[in-house]
């Protein structure tokens, strides 16, 4: 049979005026969008009713059904026509012929059409056996014929999919993964393909599916408006090019921007990508609830009866304060006031990236809905959470991409919302801008061994490109961009200086060492008198790496990373000839003497605590926390003890057996007053509870004195709680670094370590020391989000200081021993 023998019975229902009112409908500016979608299928139902109408001769037993995108009655100006010809199998020829009055007429239109002839049971073995056209048929809808036969089939097949879940949902979220690894992710493409890559409509269509299974459901918010907004941009895209494309080709997307009356081209993939954005995160939260689902459904019922007396519990255990784990997500403990602890965002951020742990959609959602707005400046716990947050290395990106889907990256940083989603459009870039920032993040994390500000570092990987989106050039936008983050964010006015200088300048060293001559001492100069310090110039070597390597990989070789080297280098010399001269150690206080002299007295370790505590930025703020008074950032403890061996590793040990977290830390040695024969060593710390409240100071001088005495085995203790409760293996850190600091001081042996930052580290440091037989004259130890940045001043036991071999041995036993 031809086209040519198919009877036209009326105009509106012939290919001839179907075309025709087709074309108006599509030609009509007034009309777009998801009414104009609706209307095409509706029209499309009306001309194929009609079809079949003319076709069956009254035969009972068939009906047509729309399955996919077509049965969501979502049709798109090129989009195929996908059809399911569904019979009784009692009359195999007329259905047949049937067939060929419904398809013909598709053809000579040149419509694509997607179509087959089943039985209902026919329909269900192929859906058992193909998960394509089982997710097809999730959307079918009737057209025509017989509404009983339809229904039956869409009933036994939402049954089938409900009943095989735990089989099928896995082999779908495997699907999607390949499909994404094939295609990439739509909101960092520059080419994307709206329906194939990761984020798109087929992720879009894949959740539904996970909805319609019952066992979990995506978080539903802007998911709705993410799919019409690229069903719209498809439409367009249809309708400038005249083909059945999905792909936004470089040369459609000004005409596709025009044609949706967007600004240009940057409007339009910005569009695009916020709402793959939605889309992806919508998959990540709904692919974890199904995994969390299955597993539970994996353990046995009368196991689980038995463990558990019948009610499944899940375990908390503690991250930080108000945040602990459960069920392999990050949630907010029960007692936690997101309304009174405005620090919590960023804590929980913090707790999970470090755990390596995605942080739940509930937790995110509340801390959205309830937690108060930083004070300006932020108090210092915030800003080191968010340096941890920052330093945590890849898991980083799902936490950040958490906050930032409900809203809070923006409300902690305003800035960021002209850099989100922002395309680039050069090839060498990988990512968004946003995106770009935060893998620079990632790739800084590696290299805070390096570095003796690492909080620097990774606050400056966060804002190198935040002046993209000013106008002019980014660096100079960029500049009082970051030197106003860094003073609200709570730095002081030396570190928001470099700050901007390294956003300044965080171009300078790469195009210095590939676009100049290194042995013209001009060209040396003019990046020396740019960074001004050798830290400045040791924090923008970092940042230069790391920006490249986040780049992408046309961005960094060895090559380059030669030539930035051989710079730095050169540079480093030029800031050395001008040397400053050491900083004279600050005199005692009233209260250290005091401490001091009745440590010399009693002949045993003499301590003090003294709560520290910021007040508000303002009058709401201190309002608002006025029942409870300010906000505790720590505790200053002091400690004098009688110059011996083994003081460091002795206090250390004592605070990391009462989980108290060592967030700065100062020993030095006091002479005493005049008259007074000794010397007692001073320690003048910062710290703060892990969890609860703090020990009380007789505690822990009775600990201390065990301590120093030797009759408190702390190895030992630490062991044991160690054994008893393991510390989750998240982020894999970078490895300790322990170096000799040359030249850095005229009386000692400055030996540095970075690594990170765990209980019973300075412990461990200290008794290394004390075992390569070095006698410490003081020690300056900070911690910097997650990295611990230490320096001890060591010498000889006479005082002076270590020959150049015996100190780099002494390096290499300390970071074995952190290695160990």
């Amino acid at each position: 049979m031809t086209s040519t023998d198919v009877t036209e019975e009326t105009e509106g229902s012939g290919p001839g005026g179907y075309a025709a009112a087709r074309l108006r409908l599509l030609t009509e500016g007034a009309r777009s969008g998801p009414p104009r979608r609706r209307a095409l299928a509706e029209l499309t139902d009306d001309w194929l009713a009609g079809l079949f109408g003319a076709g069956t001769g009254g035969h009972a037993g068939v009906s047509l059904v729309a399955v996919g995108g077509y049965g969501r009655g979502e049709l798109s100006p090129r989009s195929d026509l996908d059809l399911l010809l569904l019979h009784d199998g009692r009359d195999d020829k007329a259905v047949a012929a049937l067939a060929d009055r419904l398809w013909y007429p598709v053809w000579d239109l040149g419509l694509d059409l997607d179509h087959s002839v089943r039985t209902p049971q026919q329909a269900r073995k192929t859906a058992a056996e193909d998960l394509k056209v089982q997710l097809g048929l999730l959307d079918a809808r009737h057209l025509a014929g017989d509404l009983g036969l339809t229904t039956a089939l869409r009933t036994a097949v939402l049954a089938d999919w409900r009943n095989q879940a735990p089989k099928r949902l896995p082999e779908l979220r495997d699907l999607c993964a390949e499909r994404a690894e094939r295609q990439g992710e739509l909101r960092f493409l520059l080419e994307p393909d709206l329906k194939e890559a990761r984020g798109g409509l087929r992720d879009a269509t894949a959740l539904r599916a996970v909805a319609a299974s019952w066992l979990a459901d995506a978080p539903r918010e802007g998911l709705a408006e993410a799919r019409r907004r690229l069903l719209d941009v498809r439409d367009a895209l249809h309708l400038a090019t005249g083909r059945a494309t999905d792909r936004l080709a470089l040369q459609e997307q000004d005409q596709v921007a025009a044609e949706l009356g967007l600004l240009d081209a940057d409007a339009l993939l910005r569009q695009v990508y916020e709402a793959a954005r939605v889309i992806s995160y919508a998959g990540d939260v709904t692919w974890r609830e199904v995994g969390r689902v299955l597993r539970s459904r994996s353990v046995r019922p009368r196991l689980r009866a038995m463990m558990n007396g019948g009610k499944p519990a899940a375990e908390r255990s503690p991250l930080a304060e108000g945040v602990v784990e459960q069920d392999g997500e990050v949630v907010l403990a029960r007692t936690a006031r997101p309304e009174r602890d405005p620090v919590l965002p960023l804590r929980a951020a913090a707790a999970a990236a470090q755990a390596g742990l995605p942080l739940s959609l509930h937790a995110v959602r509340r801390l959205a809905a309830t937690a108060r707005p930083l004070p300006t400046p932020w108090p210092a716990e915030a800003r080191e959470q968010l340096v941890t947050l920052l330093g945590s290395g890849r898991p980083t990106v799902q936490v950040w991409e958490a906050l930032e889907a409900e809203g809070l990256v923006t409300r902690l940083l305003p800035d960021w919302e002209r850099v989100r989603c922002r395309p680039q459009r050069n090839a060498v870039h990988l990512w968004t801008v946003d995106r770009h920032l935060i893998e620079t993040a990632v790739r800084a994390a590696g290299f805070t061994r390096r570095v003796h500000r690492p909080d620097l570092l990774l606050v400056a990987a966060l804002l190198h490109d935040i002046g993209k989106g000013w106008p002019g050039d980014h660096s100079v936008a960029g500049e009082t961009i970051a030197r106003d983050v860094a003073t609200r964010i709570g730095f002081d006015h030396a570190d928001a200086a470099v700050l901007a200088t390294l956003v300044r300048h965080h171009l300078l060293l790469v195009e210095t060492a590939t676009r100049r001559d290194l042995d013209d001492p001009a060209t040396v100069r003019a990046v020396a008198d740019a960074v001004r310090t050798e830290h400045t110039l040791e924090l923008l070597h970092a940042l230069t790496e790391a920006d490249a390597l986040a780049t992408g990989p046309a961005a960094w070789s060895s090559w380059r990373g030669s030539l930035v080297a051989d710079l730095v280098k050169r540079v480093a010399g030029v800031l050395a000839g001008d040397p400053q001269p050491e900083a004279e150690a600050a005199a005692p206080t009233a209260e250290q003497e005091r401490l001091a002299v009745e440590a010399f007295r009693t002949g045993g370790p003499v301590l003090a605590l003294r709560a520290q505590t910021e007040p508000p930025a303002d009058a709401a703020a201190a309002d608002a926390s006025s029942a409870d008074g300010p906000e505790p950032l720590g505790v200053e403890l002091l400690i004098a003890v009688p110059d011996q061996a083994g003081v460091l590793p002795a206090v250390a040990g004592v605070l990391a057996m009462h989980r108290l977290t060592v967030r700065t830390a100062e020993l030095r040695s006091l002479p005493l007053p005049d008259g007074v024969d000794g010397s007692v060593l001073l320690l003048d710390w910062r710290v703060a509870a892990q969890y609860g409240s703090l020990p009380q100071a007789a505690r822990l001088r009775a600990d201390l004195v065990r301590a120093l005495d030797g009759t408190l085995d702390i190895a030992g203790r630490l062991a044991e709680r160690d054994a008893a409760h393991p510390r989750r293996r998240g982020v894999e850190p970078p490895p300790p670094r322990v170096t000799v600091a040359p030249a850095a001081s005229r009386l000692a042996t400055v030996i540095e370590v970075r690594a990170q930052d765990a209980p019973g580290l300075l412990f461990r440091l200290g008794r290394a020391l004390e075992a390569a037989g070095v006698r410490v004259r003081s020690a300056h130890v900070s911690t910097l989000g997650a990295n611990a940045v230490d320096a001890f001043y060591v010498t000889r036991g006479e005082g002076s200081p270590l020959p150049r071999e015996d100190a780099a041995s002494v390096a290499r036993e300390l970071e074995e021993s952190l290695r160990g």
